[in-house]
């Protein structure tokens, strides 16, 4: 892909923005707020345009992205008015700030390719927004003198105008050197989101307590509201909505304390019944079964050990799922 418009010359795109001189393109010293700059986006999808339209919104420019489908190059222009579309290395060179907003496997080798080609990172915040990845993913840049951030906006996007509207208030997982802290955080404040610093070495596990709560809930309610289909239920979003609200206050209010149901009041003969009436179900999955024994298993486990469950429930209860799938 060839670039909108020819580079532009001259000195770092920090200094040409802000009439600074010196070699750092960043323009101030690491660690100090990052006023001003100018952002690329590598990867213009949904996460990278609600946080370009963000930081533009703080007094930022967005000037260059890359975009490889035709709906990603529509949306860049869309939503970044003038901005180039070229190729990463060439938004490197024309941003202090480059966003890698790209999929998870897809980071590592895009990191890779831009150290190994000789891209202009030295000077540069590189920033990735992958929930999976610290700033370790990022070495092959940092070596090169590149400013390694790591920005994971706790957030689903949907490609809808107000995504940008729903970072106000998002928790953002934080990786970065000691010394870059207060520009991440600065960064992340003026997207509207709040910066919680994850260590480098607890990513995957912050990762998957994420996308278990996310993903495995949408799993749950789905699965939740085709049984609900299957035993007559016309419409099962009206039915389920109050109900899992209210759970989802529950427990994040309460934690362990807003257990209810079957599994925490003991009631093993309910749970079997549950069980053998997803066995009968034909649209209900042998996955579909074992998901809900494995679910009741751990509630019980977390019942008992937060003393909602007497230890005989908790006995009888595995009993009852101790032999299934």
């Amino acid at each position: 892909m060839k670039p909108d418009n020819d580079p532009r010359s001259g000195p770092p795109p920090a200094a040409r923005h802000r009439g600074e001189p010196g070699p750092d393109a960043v323009g101030h010293q690491q660690g100090q707020h990052p006023a001003g700059l100018a952002v690329g986006v590598i990867g213009a999808g949904r996460a990278g345009t609600a946080l370009g339209v963000a930081l533009a919104r703080a007094g930022h420019a967005v000037v260059a992205a890359s975009a490889v489908s035709d709906a990603s190059v529509q949306r860049a222009r869309a939503n970044f008015p003038g901005v180039v579309i070229a190729e990463p290395a060439q938004v490197l060179r024309l941003a202090d700030l480059a966003l890698l907003t790209v999929p998870d496997d897809v980071l590592p080798g895009l990191i890779a390719g831009l150290a190994a080609t000789g891209a202009p990172v030295a000077g540069r915040m590189i920033a990735h927004a992958s929930g999976r990845y610290g700033i370790a993913v990022l070495e092959p840049a940092a070596r090169l003198g590149g400013l390694p951030l790591a920005l994971h906006p706790v957030m689903t996007f949907t490609g809808r105008p107000d995504d940008v509207d729903r970072l106000r208030g998002t928790c953002f997982g934080v990786t970065a050197p000691d010394v870059l802290r207060t520009a991440a955080e600065a960064l992340v404040i003026e997207m509207g989101g709040e910066p919680v610093f994850i260590a480098e070495e607890h990513r995957d596990l912050y990762h998957a307590a994420l996308a278990s709560a996310a993903n495995h809930l949408i799993t749950l309610v789905a699965e939740a509201a085709d049984l609900l289909r299957a035993a007559g239920v016309a419409d099962p979003a009206r039915m389920l909505g109050p109900l899992l609200s209210a759970a989802l206050d529950n427990a994040l209010r309460f934690g362990d304390a807003g257990l209810t149901g079957p599994v925490a009041r003991g009631d093993a003969d309910t749970v079997a019944a549950h069980v053998h009436a997803l066995e009968a179900t034909p649209s209900a999955s042998r996955a579909a079964v074992a998901a809900y024994v494995a679910m009741a298993r751990l509630t019980a486990d977390r019942a008992l050990a937060a003393g909602l469950l007497k230890p005989a429930d908790a006995e009888r209860l595995l009993d009852v799922l101790g032999g299934r799938p």
